[in-house]
Parts: structure tokens; C-alpha cells; sequence
């Protein structure tokens, strides 16, 4: 908590341009965030660097870093340090080249921190907005046994493989959701402007009307009276789980229980979870992290509770002694496919391989469930909002057939 808000506080704080000599009386350019100019300038000093320019930059906005940008920028380093590129090198070629200023104002700054000396994970620790501790831990590894590199590819290809599970998740959730939202407006449309001329017209009738007819005008009625109180508690229920989400671990879990049982996308949320779940593992484990340890990162980047607290539990017995596949089926969160899969891997010494293709498997099962699940909604969701409306527009023109009839 300490270290997030150290991030924040200096995210906070103005950049500097600085240029000076440093102690061979070469010439030296840098960035670097501090409070004031003093301070840079002292920090130059301590450095070895005589600071003959400085200038505060002006802010330039910049969009959000997002996870994407972070995959990039991963995948970005892995390639060139594969090809020879230097690390500091590497990083001034993949900061200047950055569309967002913000990511090359970070990228500069940990750039910083690794040319004064400070090891490549713990410049990235200072920043753990963006890189969290999966990220930093598999770094340390990579550094300690001399295979930067490599790391670098894997930790590229499981953010690459994260992010998709992620956007395959918001597609499948996107459209149902836009195809509602949509249903609610028309229908809020037809309620507060077009029912309400229609009741005007059928008030001359001097007739009873049809049930149909009177249900609907009586949902506009309420539409027309209370039109502030229900848009208002849709908005403020939106809110409220927006920020129950944030807040409350208690909500958290609640939801994420209740989102593994939902209908269709429960089970397409707990191939996900599993697919993130072993990918975590598999990249973390053929780093070189010991199981326990690598356990420690697995629960969070899984991204369910339900899966979180199953991990501590199978963290606790694999610490004592119990084996991988134990563990897991003790816990009862896991398919048998998965249990069997990870039991071949630990016989044969191979868990890493093993966690990976199970990984590729409920990534490809995902894929398949979306696809599966979009073409069986579309019609089904058409089906839905034609009949909300159509309803409403045969109720509204049954009195008038009545009185077609009458004459």
C-alpha cells in the first residue's frame, strides 16, 4: 500500500529536462520527475552529473496507460534484446516510438533508474500501477539467471494470451448487454412520447379499451410520471455495483460466485479463469520460481475469488508437502481434465508444458463458446426486443381494429 502511494505521489510531480556533464565531461541528457528544480539538480549530483540545463516540461496530456500499451512495450523489448539491442538502448527506442506520451514518460523514467545502476526489476517496482508483482518476480528471475530474454518473450506472450481471454469475456458480455440497453431506450421512447398521443386519441372513443391497450397505457403513465426516478436508480444501480466492485471484497466475492453460476456465462468465465489460472503457472513455473512461490501471484492474476481462495488453500497443502494434483482436487474447483493433466506433468517432470496446454485448451474452448454462444443470442435477443415492441404496437392498434369493426 506504502509502495502504490509513493507511485501515485510521484506520478503527481512535474518532469524535468535536464542536460550537464558527467565525470569524463561528456555531454548528458535525461528526464526526471521530481518536486523542483533544486532537487533534480541535487539528484544529478549524487549521480556524478553536473547539471548545466533544466527545464520543467509542460504537461502533454497523454492517454491512459493501459494493459495493451504494457503487452506492447513487452513485447517490443523481448524482440530487440533478442536481436542484441542493447537494454538501455532498447528502452530510448521503444519510449521515443510510443504513440501515448505517457508510456514513454515511464519508459524514460525506469530507462532512468537502470542507467544510475538500479536493477531492471526494481526500477520496475517503483511503478506498480503498471507492473505488478507476477511481472517484477518473473523479471528478478530472468535477471538472476542471466536469461532476460527469454523471460521477457514469456511474459510477452502471457500478456498477449491475457488480453485476449480478457476481450473474448467483453465480447461475449458486450453485445447482449448493448442489444438490452438498446430495448430500453426504444421502449422508453415509445412510452414517453408516442403511447401518450395515441392516449389522446383513443380518450374520444367514449369506449372500453382492450386490456392490452390499457396495461400499456398505464406502463406510460408511470414512464411519463416517474420517468427521473427510474432512469435515476438504473444510473445510481450502475453506480453502486460500480462501486461495490472497487470497495467491498465481500461484494467481490459475492459477484464472482454468482458469475461462475450464471447460465451460459458462468461456464464460459470458468474456462477463463482456468485458462489464466494455468497460464500463470506454466510461465511462472518454467521460469524457475519454486511452486510455492509462483502460487503466491497465481490467485490474483486468475482474476475470480472463488479461484483466489482455492489457490491459498492448495498453496498451504503443496507447502506441507502435498503434491500439485492433491492439492487441486482437494479443493474442487477444477475440472478432472485439468487434475489428470497436471498429475501427467509432475510424473513426467514436465508441469510447465503440461499447465501450458491446458491453457491452450480452455483458450481455444473459449473461443469457441463466444462464437457459439453470439449466433445462438442474435436471434434469440431478436426475437426478445421484436416482441417487447411489436406488443406494444398491437396494443396500441387493437382499439382502433375494435372500432374498424364496430363500423
Amino acid at each position: 500500500m506504502a509502495t502504490t502511494t509513493r507511485a501515485i505521489k510521484q506520478a503527481k510531480e512535474p518532469m524535468f529536462a535536464w542536460e550537464g556533464k558527467d565525470r569524463a565531461g561528456k555531454t548528458v541528457r535525461g528526464e526526471m520527475r521530481a518536486q523542483g528544480e533544486t532537487v533534480v539538480r541535487a539528484s544529478l549530483r549524487k549521480q556524478g552529473v553536473l547539471a548545466t540545463k533544466i527545464k520543467k516540461q509542460s504537461y502533454r496530456g497523454g492517454k491512459k496507460i493501459t494493459d495493451k500499451d504494457i503487452a506492447l512495450f513487452t513485447r517490443q523489448m523481448s524482440t530487440m534484446m533478442r536481436a542484441g539491442v542493447p537494454l538501455l538502448q532498447a528502452f530510448d527506442i521503444t519510449g521515443k516510438g510510443h504513440a501515448n506520451p505517457a508510456v514513454s514518460k515511464l519508459l524514460n523514467e525506469i530507462r532512468a533508474d537502470v542507467e544510475t545502476g538500479s536493477s531492471l526489476n526494481t526500477a520496475f517496482r517503483k511503478h506498480p500501477l503498471y507492473f505488478d508483482a507476477l511481472f517484477c518476480n518473473l523479471i528478478a528471475a530472468g535477471e538472476q539467471a542471466g536469461i532476460l530474454e527469454g523471460l521477457l518473450d514469456r511474459l510477452a506472450t502471457y500478456k498477449e494470451k491475457t488480453l485476449a481471454i480478457k476481450a473474448k469475456i467483453k465480447s461475449a458480455l458486450f453485445y447482449p448487454t448493448a442489444v438490452i440497453a438498446v430495448a430500453f431506450i426504444i421502449t422508453a421512447v415509445i412510452m414517453i412520447f408516442v403511447v401518450p398521443a395515441f392516449k389522446e386519441v383513443f380518450s374520444s372513443f367514449g369506449a372500453e379499451l382492450p386490456a392490452p391497450t390499457q396495461i400499456v397505457i398505464a406502463m406510460s403513465d408511470a414512464f411519463r410520471d416517474y420517468w427521473a426516478l427510474i432512469f435515476g436508480g438504473i444510473g445510481g444501480a450502475i453506480y453502486g455495483i460500480g462501486q461495490g466492485f472497487k470497495r467491498s471484497i465481500k461484494f467481490q466475492q459475492a459477484a464472482d460466485r454468482a458469475f461462475l453460476k450464471a447460465p451460459v456465462f458462468g461456464d464460459i468465465i470458468r474456462k477463463a479463469t482456468i485458462a489464466r489460472w494455468t497460464r500463470t503457472l506454466s510461465t511462472m513455473f518454467a521460469a524457475g520460481v519454486p511452486l510455492v512461490e509462483a502460487l503466491d501471484s497465481v490467485g490474483g492474476a486468475s482474476g475470480n475469488v472463488v479461484y483466489a481462495e482455492a489457490t491459498r488453500k492448495i498453496q498451504q497443502q503443496v507447502a506441507t508437502g502435498t503434491s500439485l494434483t492433491v492439492a487441486m482436487q482437494d479443493v474442487a474447483v477444477f475440472p478432472t481434465m485439468v487434475t489428470q493433466m497436471v498429475s501427467i506433468g509432475e510424473e513426467s517432470g514436465a508441469l510447465d508444458s503440461m499447465l501450458a496446454k491446458v491453457a491452450d485448451f480452455y483458450e481455444a474452448e473459449v473461443d469457441d463458446a463466444v462464437a457459439s454462444m453470439s449466433s445462438l443470442l442474435e436471434p434469440f435477443i431478436i426475437v426478445i426486443l421484436g416482441g417487447i415492441v411489436g406488443g406494444i404496437v398491437v396494443a396500441m392498434y387493437m382499439p382502433i381494429f375494435k372500432l374498424g369493426s364496430v363500423v
